[in-house]
């Protein structure tokens, strides 16, 4: 049997416990926004090199697209972060991940919600790498 290995291990244990410190000090209820802020913050007090709200190219056959979508956060240039403030995640939110995974050829993202009374958050493998 082989081990399976934890992609970027120690960079999510950063990302989580600077989103768990933000949700320790604002609670749950805010907009994304506020949650958006308080990050760039911690991500810089942690020294977490991030880039803020990534224009992410659409391409269909070959051509690119004028819509495009939009990144909360690519942390560390390889793990793509989307932040959300609401009660339950609904399942459409992991295909928006999974859509920006694509989008980008990213191996990874991350679904943070700070909207329940603890911080969730799932990882997502970008199968198509």
């Amino acid at each position: 049997m082989t081990k399976s290995k934890i992609l970027f291990k120690e960079e999510i244990y950063k990302i989580i416990g600077a989103c768990m410190k933000v949700h320790s000090a604002l609670g749950s209820g805010f907009l994304e926004a506020i949650y958006d802020e308080a990050l760039k913050k911690e991500f810089t007090k942690s020294n977490i090199p991030f880039k803020s709200q990534v224009k992410l190219n659409v391409f269909y056959e070959g051509e690119q697209l004028k819509k495009y979508y939009k990144a909360d956060f690519i942390c560390y240039d390889k793990i793509l972060l989307e932040i959300k403030s609401v009660s339950q995640i609904p399942v459409a939110f992991y295909a928006q991940v999974k859509n920006y995974l694509t989008a980008t050829k990213m191996e990874l993202g991350m679904l943070i919600n700070f909207g329940e009374s603890s911080l969730t958050y799932k990882r997502i493998i970008n199968s198509k790498t």
